[in-house]
């Protein structure tokens, strides 16, 4: 029995002298195949050195992995520096070995676009497995390069990461933290990542929650507001599904000045072949008003950015909602119910999104009201008057309906038929406003079920008879006018000049 123990502890010193004296070449080359056969890799690693006593670290730096062995794409895996433990006990313990921690430094995946044709055939000589209890690393990036190579690679930038239980044949549990670009924000996520997809690593699964919180909209020239987000991801690399919720208590739309709470839910798919992101849907609430979504932030062709071009739907909203993102006056001009349908289309680019934003469009409005008490006045003057009874207080409503196709490009909002109806009367008129300055130029025909006669009374009456035959036409009273002025100072007038052209 004392020369067995003799004997055991002989041997152990003999393999402990030869473990460090050729500690290094031989763990190297066992790391390189390891990673050569689970990366479908070359390897190239310019330094390492290990210590194995009392117990295994490993220091190492200069690591870089090309899938494939590609040279037309960057490496797969890069790492500036990297220290691991274990025991020495793990090397005799049953398979897998454990590493007790892995820290990384500067870390950058970048998921290539595949290979056309047929991949190569990777042969496993032996398997080597290995489960990395910790694993953290700082400074991170995870990029998922387009197919197209004219297209923008979407870049993640990870500025801490703690994966836990990582083995190459499942799902590791991870946590990281970065800081969103655009808009710039914290996000904070939880999730499982793998297990990794050697044949094709953009089909690397993943799943996690997350929560983003104080992004300032302010960097996008035009609005306001801190934005903060809670929801989910997951699919793969290449397709990322994500579900989630937005909430911005003081949104504002620098045109009109008013700070409103806008609340989203919305859906999408993040397309790491081309980097764009597909919405499926958005839906939008603020004040009493919902719409409702659908569209992209696309790559325009030979600009730089992306494009966010939506189809946008707004049924029974209310009208003065809208009119308060978008006029400056404390108190909405007109109220009532709307129904609007518009394309969407905000171009990239650092201008003022009210000089870029482009819609296009249709729109009602119903039981329309004026704010105003005396532009409330003369409508409703209007309107007793086209049915022929201008001094039966009774008669008529301010109350009208509202309808027309618009366009805004660039400040400059350009309505064709628009149409304005009370009871008695309609006016359809085609011009433009310029929301800056608020200032309007329409021009049109004001059609009455009355006579130009029987719109006054007395003297005035009897002197417009005879020529009320010349403004009748199919059984109306039809004349051209004008609105000219601003939105605070409109200014009404009648066109005879072009009435007689």
């Amino acid at each position: 029995m004392l020369l067995a123990s003799l004997f055991v502890a002989l041997a152990g010193s003999i393999v402990f002298a030869i473990l460090f004296r050729h500690a290094d070449s031989w763990l190297r080359q066992r790391a390189i195949q390891l990673l050569q056969e689970k990366f479908h890799s070359d390897v190239d690693l310019r330094e390492f050195h290990v210590r194995v006593f009392p117990d295994i670290r490993v220091e190492g730096s200069g690591l870089q992995l090309r899938h494939e062995g590609r040279t037309d794409v960057p490496p797969l895996i890069s790492i500036d520096s990297f220290q691991a433990h274990m025991s020495i006990a793990a090397l005799w313990a049953k398979k897998p070995w454990r590493v007790d921690h892995i820290n990384l430094t500067r870390l950058v995946i970048q998921v290539p676009r595949a290979r056309p044709g047929q991949a190569p055939q990777w042969v496993t000589k032996r398997e080597i497995s290995i489960l990395v209890d910790e694993l953290t690393a700082a400074d991170c990036q995870l990029i998922l390069l387009p197919k197209a190579e004219n297209k923008d690679p979407i870049v993640f930038d990870i500025h801490h990461l703690d994966m836990h239980s990582v083995g190459l044949h499942h799902a590791a549990s991870f946590h990281a933290q970065l800081t969103n670009a655009v808009p710039p924000g914290e996000i904070d996520t939880k999730g499982s990542f793998g297990p990794w997809n050697p044949d094709d690593p953009g089909q690397t699964p993943l799943a996690a929650d997350y929560t983003f919180s104080h992004a300032d909209l302010g960097v996008f020239k035009g609005i306001a507001g801190i934005l903060s987000s809670t929801g989910r991801f997951g699919g793969v690399l290449e397709e990322i599904e994500v579900e989630g919720r937005t909430s911005t208590p003081d949104f504002q739309v620098d045109v009109g000045g008013h700070r409103v709470a806008l609340d989203t839910v919305f859906s999408a798919t993040v397309d790491g072949t081309n980097g764009n992101t597909i919405l499926h849907p958005v839906k939008a609430h603020f004040l009493h008003t919902y719409l409702v979504a659908n569209g992209g932030v696309v790559k325009t062709p030979g600009m730089n950015g992306r494009a966010v071009v939506l189809d946008v739907k707004i049924q029974s909203g209310r009208l003065e909602d809208l009119l308060r993102l978008a006029v400056k006056a404390d108190q909405p001009p007109l109220t009532g119910t709307i129904d609007l349908h518009t394309k969407f289309d905000l171009p990239p680019g650092k201008r003022d999104i009210s000089e870029k934003l482009k819609l296009k469009g249709t729109f009602h409005v119903n039981k329309g009201a004026f704010t105003n008490p005396e532009v409330s006045a003369k409508i409703a003057s209007l309107s007793r008057k086209a049915l022929g009874q201008p001094q039966e207080e009774n008669a008529g409503s301010a109350i009208s309906s509202l309808n027309g196709n618009f366009l805004l490009d660039k400040g400059l909002a350009t309505f064709d038929h628009l149409t304005f109806s009370v009871p008695g009367a309609s006016i359809q008129l085609d011009g433009t406003y310029v929301l800056e300055q608020e200032t309007l130029d329409f021009h049109g025909k004001l059609r009455m079920q009355a006579k130009l006669s029987q719109t006054t009374t007395g003297v005035k009456s009897f002197l417009l008879k005879p020529v009320d035959p010349f403004f009748r036409k199919n059984g109306q009273t039809e004349v051209p006018i004008k609105v000219t002025g601003t939105r605070d100072h409109p200014q009404f007038g009648l066109e005879l000049r072009r009435k007689q052209k």
